[in-house]
């Protein structure tokens, strides 16, 4: 579930929720481009249009900015995967809307994405600690669709869909949904007889 907020974010209102969002949007559209360390506070504050003191009043400092881009990221995928809980089926079932969740959060969030694979490194004390619970909370999630050697398994999974954020294009000629069917029999059934679903994706590709 979403990460529990703070009261005193839970006395805000919608108005500052509203703005906070679009401060954590657009800065990791900065981050993704020019790098967290390489970002200063003042071109953020530019970016958003913002006096420092405005920025602290909506976010604290520029490594809690980072930390709220990434449970951006982690509030999407495991509402998604409480979704595909909800809904049942069988493992291979469950495998592969697990892939169209996270390859649909991707798709829609691709700056946060960038940031959230590249620059968590640079989350410190109970930032880190916070990302780390919440990343192997959703690890487990996929883990238990596995019935063996669940944890290098999932984290093969988890690598397909990940690095998607290289290519996926959210206007493609393949769509996060197609695209998550195709992994999921590439993982479930290998690749002995992969005509039917490589062709699509390597032109989707380019490759």
């Amino acid at each position: 579930m979403p990460q529990v907020k703070t009261k005193d974010e839970s006395r805000r209102s919608a108005k500052w929720h509203m703005r906070r969002r679009a401060i954590i949007d657009l800065s990791a559209e900065v981050f993704a481009k020019r790098g967290y360390h390489a970002t200063s506070t003042i071109e953020l504050c530019e970016a958003n249009q913002l006096g420092k003191g405005a920025l602290y009043y909506y976010i604290g400092s520029k490594e809690q900015l980072l930390a709220a881009i990434h449970d951006r990221v982690m509030d999407e995928v495991l509402l998604g995967a409480d979704r595909v809980a909800l809904a049942g089926g069988s493992p291979p079932e469950q495998l592969a809307m697990l892939g169209q969740e996270l390859l649909d959060v991707i798709s829609r969030y691709p700056d946060h994405v960038w940031v959230f694979l590249h620059e968590f490194h640079a989350l410190t004390g109970e930032n880190a600690e916070q990302f780390r619970k919440r990343r192997r909370q959703y690890e487990r999630r996929v883990e238990g669709v596995f019935e063996a050697g669940p944890r290098l398994t999932a984290r093969a999974w988890l690598g397909m869909h990940n690095y998607t954020y290289l290519w996926l294009k959210a206007n493609g000629r393949l769509s996060a949904k197609q695209i998550a069917a195709s992994f999921a029999d590439i993982f479930v059934w290998g690749t002995a007889n992969p005509s039917a679903m490589m062709p699509r994706v390597i032109a989707d590709t380019g490759g």
